[in-house]
């Protein structure tokens, strides 16, 4: 991966009028220049906020194999949108004040029942949703939520999630144990970009995490590894998930105005993990690489650097049980100070990109 590829990348520390970045406390205007060039182009807006979100218990059970876990069926009606339904499990130990992951992939169920096992036994509450509940993944779909692009409305979807496991409305009970401050989302390939999505836009969100999520998610636009989905290829076969207006750069690459790191950038500081399988040329791990490289002085710059991580594997596309571990050792790093076994960032150019740095039980 050459020097001139990362240098050709939008300078994340350098405002629209030419001023460097140089202090932490400029970040916050030169965040709404960054998200002004990739939000309206790559995604489009989000179906607004709705005035309340409520949440309907609407079964409490008790699950022996999950080490007597509470199981809560839940049904989320944000006002004037889809509703939608949400299970979230509680670890039989902590009273109150316990972080939780968040899936939307509930369509896909990657979460196993020995994933979702492992979450439990560390303290960490699992909520998973449906993304496809709120707006279908396909070309020229009618649902209500047409006017928006997919990935805005899963996106969108998971932001309703957190007002719900938050009760919003005013609602108590079980719902209640979760900490505020320590929710953390996770989502993989399209789910990821959702994923990256929600947490660019919702400040809620503590840690985000994206595995293998690829073009429009953690890859870079401008450089991909051989075999690499390209812009012409996602916005061909998928033209529902983004915005209208990205489709037009499709021959055009190097006049965007910004790349994925732009994305990434929006969550800063808080943390973000993104994990890629090497095997995976579609998903372009080195492009991946590439934009995480490029957001590292900006986490420098804001005193923030362990809140970011790359993690790859060897292996391909999926959500492996060693993306799942290596999620949950950031957890613990991130919301409760515990040793991570993660390893420092790899070297993911072209002579090395079969190096695995991560091994998990």
């Amino acid at each position: 991966m050459s020097e001139l590829a990362q240098a050709a990348l939008p300078d994340l520390l350098r405002f629209d009028a030419g001023l460097r970045l140089e202090r932490p406390q400029q970040w916050e205007a030169r965040r709404l220049e960054v998200s002004a060039h990739i939000l309206p182009t790559a995604y489009g807006p989000l179906p607004p906020t709705p005035a309340v979100t409520r949440c309907e218990v609407r079964h409490v059970a008790r699950v022996a194999s999950l080490g007597g876990a509470q199981l809560l069926s839940c049904w989320v009606s944000p006002a004037g949108a889809n509703s939608f339904s949400m299970r979230v499990f509680l670890p039989a130990g902590p009273a109150s004040g316990c972080p939780v992951l968040l899936n939307g992939d509930g369509c896909w169920h990657y979460a196993s029942d020995a994933v979702i096992a492992a979450v439990l036994r560390r303290d960490i509450a699992f909520a998973q949703f449906n993304r496809v509940d709120i707006a279908a993944d396909m070309p020229g779909r009618s649902d209500s939520d047409s006017l928006y692009a997919a990935l805005a409305c899963w996106a969108w979807g998971y932001h309703r999630a957190i007002d719900a496991l938050l009760a919003a409305d005013g609602q108590s009970g079980p719902l209640g144990q979760i900490d505020p401050q320590r929710i953390a989302v996770v989502g993989h390939s399209r789910g990821g970009k959702a994923a990256l999505l929600a947490g660019a836009t919702d400040t809620r969100i503590a840690l985000t995490s994206a595995n293998n999520s690829g073009a429009g998610g953690a890859a870079c636009w401008r450089w991909g590894n051989p075999g690499a989905e390209t812009l012409a290829d996602i916005t061909g076969a998928f033209p529902h998930w983004f915005a209208p207006g990205l489709a037009a750069y499709a021959q055009r690459i190097h006049e965007l105005p910004f790349d994925q790191h732009f994305l990434k950038a929006l969550i800063a500081p808080r943390a973000l993990l993104t994990t890629e399988a090497l095997g995976d040329a579609w998903a372009n791990p080195q492009g991946s690489a590439l934009t995480h490289r490029a957001i590292q002085p900006l986490y420098a710059l804001l005193g923030q650097p362990q809140q970011l991580a790359l993690v790859s594997r060897a292996g391909g596309h999926s959500h492996s049980p060693v993306d799942w571990y290596t999620l949950l050792d950031f957890i613990d790093l991130i919301f409760f100070g515990r040793p991570s076994q993660i390893e420092p960032e790899p070297d993911l150019d072209e002579d090395h990109c079969t190096k695995t740095i991560v091994t998990l039980p």
